[in-house]
């Protein structure tokens, strides 16, 4: 699939992505690691919790379909940390972050823009899920297979201010994004995603967020 949009290379540094401490002034915690408080998806058949993480998918049976874990609150402008580790190698093994999304009704979809997780170059991408169905914003992958650490834990900063949106893996910036299109609301849920047509398992932890004035 051809990638259309731009790229950015890594020209700042974001905030320090080290684990959820209490040292991150701002930062609440978005997933308490014990239950699915503040949270709705399809919680009997693909998420669950092991550890203090999130699961979702399996490594046995293709992921039927699209699903995602979002939010009950809306967010605006807001820094997202967690961390995540994407596990498979059947079939498509995909997965993302969504922000300023919304639930589309009576459907599983999501309607918002979603940070792209998976081979062979979708790592660190801004992705249009169910809107404009474009890669908006293409992510470097030389710049991102330094750093990513493939069926391991990795850190995701989503920085959402205005009408930018920058995004960074293990301290490298994969995408600086502008929407140019002011009908795009720059409101909604955050949600995590597991995609659908593969023997995919995807798993995120330490998720917590800082509101921007």
């Amino acid at each position: 699939m051809s990638h259309p949009g731009q790229s950015t290379a890594p020209t700042t540094r974001p905030e320090t992505t080290t684990a959820a401490t209490a040292s991150e002034p701002g930062f609440v915690p978005l997933f308490d690691g014990a239950t699915f408080t503040g949270w709705d998806g399809d919680l009997t058949g693909t998420w669950r919790i092991r550890g203090d993480a999130v699961v979702g998918g399996s490594l046995e049976a293709r992921v039927p379909r699209n699903e995602f874990l979002a939010t009950t609150r809306n967010f605006r402008d807001f820094v997202l940390r967690l961390q995540f580790k994407l596990l498979g190698t059947d079939g498509l093994v995909n997965a993302g972050v969504q922000v300023r999304s919304q639930r589309v009704s009576g459907h599983y979809e999501m309607v918002g823009y979603q940070l792209d997780l998976g081979d062979p170059t979708w790592w660190g991408s801004l992705y249009d899920e169910s809107r404009r169905d474009r890669v908006l914003a293409q992510s470097d992958m030389t710049v991102v297979d330094r750093v990513l650490r493939r069926s391991d834990w990795n850190d995701y900063e989503i920085r959402c201010e205005g009408r930018r949106i920058v995004a960074f893996i293990n301290g490298a910036q994969t995408i600086d994004y502008t929407e140019p299109d002011a009908s795009i609301p720059q409101r909604g849920r955050i949600a995590l995603q597991i995609h659908g047509g593969g023997k995919a398992q995807v798993w995120y932890r330490q998720i917590r967020v800082r509101p921007l004035p």
